[in-house]
């Protein structure tokens, strides 16, 4: 029987699985079926526990379309609340490693149950060669990119992965869902790109619309608030603490003297369950031997 557990993070739900657990392989075929939201569990994407079951526990990320990431911020904060509530630790404070780096992360709630994570996300790049971004060496602030006959001034910002900050004077959902994936394969990208339209509200509040890689429109990505912040912060329109309004919520930002990023938000877990023999039986065969 292959468990898994139903979580989400302001609205971007990920399915959390065990390794040790699967009596399937995790290819972009499976990753595909099991995110997808009338064949399978549907999710914005899956979190593994891979490797050792100890601190540091190793996650892996896979996005919808069956490409792994590097980094999520709410994939961090689900993923901690799960190896706590699952009886994997009964640590508060613990290490995770993923293909983005090490990350720190602190644990708030009551005795048994844990409602908000704090993720220490690693430093904010603006290198080219970090992120990265084509084209001479050099911090990617305030540059030009054109798409679709238009022009935007944009940042570029490495989290452990790729994103492209564009500030705006307003917000177009619209907009995003028919500029996102244009600047998420623009060939100033060569690993892709998140990419995320901001609007600063304040010195402290900044409303965004996200198009996240391989995943699409989506309602929060804490990896995207934290590049925001960064790049606001890199731009001067902001301060040190910043508030990152998403359309599923809000997130608090911290940025360091030395681009530390760390971000704080509340997590939920939706539900629990096992892998039909149906629904396995149609990941075993679409995936290759």
């Amino acid at each position: 029987m292959t468990k898994f557990v139903k979580s989400h993070g302001l609205g971007n739900d990920y399915i959390v699985l065990n390794e040790a657990d699967l009596d399937f392989r995790i290819t972009p075929e499976a990753v595909r079926l099991l995110c997808h939201r009338h064949y399978g569990l549907g999710s914005d994407g899956i979190l593994l526990l891979a490797g050792p079951q100890n601190v540091p526990f190793v996650l892996r990320i896979f996005n919808p379309d069956g490409t792994e990431a590097e980094k999520s911020g709410n994939g961090l904060r689900i993923f901690a609340k799960y190896l706590f509530e699952h009886g994997y630790t009964r640590e508060k404070t613990f290490y995770i490693e993923t293909k983005g780096g090490l990350v720190r992360v602190n644990l708030e709630g009551d005795r048994d149950r844990v409602t908000t994570v704090t993720v220490e996300m690693g430093r904010a790049s603006f290198r080219s060669h970090d992120i990265p971004v084509a084209g001479d060496e050099r911090e990617v602030v305030n540059e030009e990119l054109r798409v679709d006959g238009e022009r935007f001034q944009f940042t570029a910002v490495s989290m452990g992965n790729p994103h492209c900050v564009i500030p705006v004077d307003r917000l177009n959902p619209e907009e995003v869902r028919r500029l996102g994936p244009q600047i998420e394969h623009h060939p100033a990208f060569p690993h892709r790109t998140n990419v995320q339209f901001a609007k600063v509200r304040s010195r402290d509040r900044v409303a965004i619309l996200i198009w996240e890689r391989g995943a699409g429109y989506t309602l929060a990505s804490g990896s995207s608030a934290c590049a925001v912040a960064a790049a606001c912060r890199r731009l001067g329109l902001t301060d040190d603490r910043v508030t990152i309004q998403m359309p599923g919520g809000d997130l608090d930002i911290t940025i360091q003297p030395e681009w530390e990023v760390t971000l704080r938000g509340p997590v939920s877990e939706v539900y629990t369950g096992t892998l039909s023999a149906d629904l396995l039986e149609e990941i075993k065969k679409a995936t290759p031997l």
